[in-house]
């Protein structure tokens, strides 16, 4: 999935898609481009809009985090939060230059790796999640599997849930799912990113916070950017934070 440093091409940009926002980045701006996005907007004025607000700038490849599932670069499917017309679209025709596309959970997963086995989990609008063992990505689909009460894990975890719970007893939620995730996918650490992380008031044992700007890390790692790859040894955590990495 990650293209060599020899073969990455120069400069790079990341798109990361959302249903509230799609974010842009290139590797050679330090700014973030924030464009609302939508349940009304569709793939092809998503291109537009990005186009339009990345004007003047030079990129030769494009990494985009997809928010639903993909497979083998295309999009299985139209995204809940979102407009219709994704399946199918030639996003490569679109930009005119080669374009990498993943699920969003999974390039932000990419972008927060520090080795050994890692459990991403998005708490957006949504809830995303992406397992890395040993730098080997496999994205997944936690958020749909049933959870409690004949509700699903992004039923309590993501914003319907938040909004549903109210705070205090989101949290709650967010502790209690990690356990039970933990004990069946025995991870080394999980990271919980996305946009509703900042709600926790601390965070539950074993889990560390991640940052949406890791999403554009994972964007230019997918092109094997030089700088961005993930380090081949798991970082060793102490305390109450994470478990200690394997070996």
């Amino acid at each position: 999935m990650k293209a060599s440093a020899e073969e990455a091409p120069r400069p790079i940009l990341v798109i990361d898609v959302g249903g509230t926002h799609v974010k842009v980045r290139s590797s050679r701006r330090a700014e973030e481009v924030k464009i609302p996005s939508g349940p009304s907007m569709t793939a092809k004025e998503m291109v537009e809009a990005v186009r339009r607000h990345t004007r003047g700038w030079t990129y030769r490849a494009i990494a985009i985090g997809y928010p639903a599932p993909v497979e083998d670069g295309r999009p299985l499917k139209d995204p809940v939060n979102l407009g219709p017309g994704w399946v199918g679209f030639d996003f490569r025709r679109a930009f005119h230059c080669p374009v990498r596309l993943v699920n969003d959970a999974a390039m932000q997963a990419l972008g927060s790796y520090e080795g050994g086995k890692m459990l991403f989990l998005g708490l957006g609008t949504g809830l995303g999640s992406a397992m890395i063992t040993d730098g080997k990505l496999e994205p997944m689909e936690l958020g749909h599997l049933p959870y409690r009460k004949g509700k699903t894990y992004e039923d309590y975890l993501g914003a319907r849930g938040f909004e549903r719970l109210g705070k205090k007893e989101w949290r709650k939620e967010v502790a209690r799912a990690v356990k039970v995730l933990f004990a069946a996918l025995e991870p080394d650490y999980v990271v919980l990113g996305g946009g509703n992380v900042k709600h926790l008031k601390r965070m539950p044992k074993g889990c560390r916070p991640g940052s949406n700007a890791n999403a554009f890390r994972g964007g230019f790692a997918l092109w094997g950017l030089p700088g961005w790859s993930p380090p081949p040894r798991a970082k060793t955590f102490s305390g109450s934070t994470a478990r200690r990495s394997r070996g």
